[in-house]
């Protein structure tokens, strides 16, 4: 099993950022956006390396979330990746583990926006998909949005998954 390592973004030195944004790149077949790098900045990482080798990624990134009338504390995962040739080796779950455990320490409520092909594996993990309607906070006024269908939660304190979830804005997919 790979070693994982957790750390704050700003004591991730060059080198490493390097190799999570090539892993990222690599994982998502080049559809990995400057945006969403900047996305994966800013908060926790959860970094599986074998030797010298970075085969395994996952952060988590503080965001504002409104939901039945209060803003949530939200520990937004970002970036979650293995690499090719290390898939279906437990080190999703390796990365995930630490991640959660600060979401579960830090948070209201963790959240995150799943492909397809990432739901059973975080439905397994107890991520809930959100039933209600969502929205964003946009520099002209609150919007809904349309990808209902990939946002999944990790509820800390209790929620209304049938009710309505507003994000806070940012450049790029707000999910």
């Amino acid at each position: 099993m790979p070693d994982v390592r957790v750390a704050h973004t700003a004591d991730l030195d060059a080198a490493a950022l390097t190799a999570v944004r090539a892993l990222l790149d690599a994982a998502f077949d080049g559809d990995f956006s400057d945006e969403d790098w900047d996305h994966t900045l800013g908060g926790m990482h959860a970094l599986a390396w074998s030797g010298n080798t970075l085969v395994g990624h996952a952060a988590v990134v503080q965001r504002r979330f409104l939901h039945g009338g209060r803003a949530l504390r939200t520990g937004y995962v970002e970036g979650v990746a293995v690499s090719a040739d290390h898939r279906r080796n437990g080190i999703g779950a390796a990365v995930m583990g630490p991640v959660e455990r600060v979401i579960r320490a830090a948070y209201d409520l963790g959240a995150l926006s799943s492909s397809e092909i990432g739901i059973p594996f975080y439905e397994a993990r107890g991520w809930q998909r959100w039933q209600g309607p969502t929205s964003v906070v946009t520099p002209d006024g609150t919007r809904r949005t349309e990808d209902d269908d990939s946002v999944y939660v990790l509820p800390v304190a209790p929620v209304d998954l049938a009710g309505p979830l507003t994000c806070d804005w940012r450049d790029g997919d707000v999910w």
